[in-house]
């Protein structure tokens, strides 16, 4: 399977979904926003069409796009203050009625299908150099606001009392997420890229952990996910995308079992000592 340069280039790329997506799911989870990613995703389609439209490379494309509707998501927080529901069907019909449009137009220059569903035939040279780029940017960027993200997604009103510069973080943030949401485009796909920014972090937070183990607990669990789901989706010739994320579920599902039978285990614990 590895002496195929295609599948190294995939693999390259699922160690860096497995490392910024999880930084970025963990503190939309604890912000309870966690259906913004399903609206990025679907949003950068509209960038993919976009970049393909302009014949530029459609990763940079979805970034610009996905970026620029994160900003639009907190610009229209001032507006719909208590409807976060309402914002994100506003950008998803920008981001699908753009897409749907240039798709329909027969003017683009290559097919846009393939990102539906991911694939692991169409990682390119430039495409690595893209991500690894946004990935580097992204996760120092995360180091250097730690602190003032973690406070800010535990209590953003107590955050703004202590001075920390909440709307200018959250614009930050908008833009790490569209990061996040452009390199996996081409190994996930658009359609179940939120599974690979929430489910990590949801099977991670069933072990009840501090934040940090939470946090390296998510990446190791997405990286199990993208392993076995690539592997898999090689094997049985199916689209990355769906396979990693029934992956992602199964994964689950095995730490929400092991948590039930440890709960069960400790139960009985105490009478056998009696």
């Amino acid at each position: 399977m590895f002496n195929y340069e295609f599948m190294q280039n995939a693999f390259f790329v699922a160690i860096c979904i497995s490392l910024l997506c999880p930084c970025i799911g963990i503190f939309m989870v604890l912000r309870r926003s966690s259906m913004i990613g399903d609206t990025m995703s679907h949003a950068s389609l509209a960038g993919i069409t976009l970049g393909l439209l302009l014949n530029t490379n459609p990763i940079m494309g979805a970034f610009i796009f996905t970026a620029i509707c994160g900003a639009l998501i907190e610009f229209l927080r001032k507006y719909f203050s208590h409807h976060l529901d309402l914002i994100l069907t506003i950008i998803l019909s920008l981001s699908i009625g753009t897409a749907i449009t240039l798709i329909s137009s027969g003017k683009l220059k290559a097919n846009a299908n393939v990102f539906f569903f991911g694939s692991i035939l169409t990682v390119t040279t430039a495409d690595m150099i893209s991500i690894f780029l946004l990935t580097v940017l992204s996760i120092i960027t995360l180091y250097v606001l730690y602190n003032q993200l973690l406070y800010i997604a535990y209590d953003e009103e107590a955050a703004r009392v202590a001075g920390v510069k909440v709307d200018i973080i959250n614009y930050v943030f908008a833009i790490l997420m569209a990061a996040a949401v452009s390199i996996s485009i081409k190994i996930v796909g658009v359609l179940v890229l939120s599974a690979m920014i929430a489910l990590p972090v949801a099977s991670a937070l069933q072990l009840e952990r501090g934040f940090k183990q939470t946090l390296l607990y998510s990446m190791g669990f997405s990286l199990l996910s993208m392993v076995i789901g690539l592997t898999g989706s090689y094997y049985l010739n199916v689209a990355p995308g769906g396979f990693v994320s029934l992956t992602s579920v199964g994964i689950l599902l095995v730490v929400l079992v092991a948590k039930q039978m440890q709960h069960k285990l400790r139960q009985h614990t105490p009478n056998l000592h009696h």
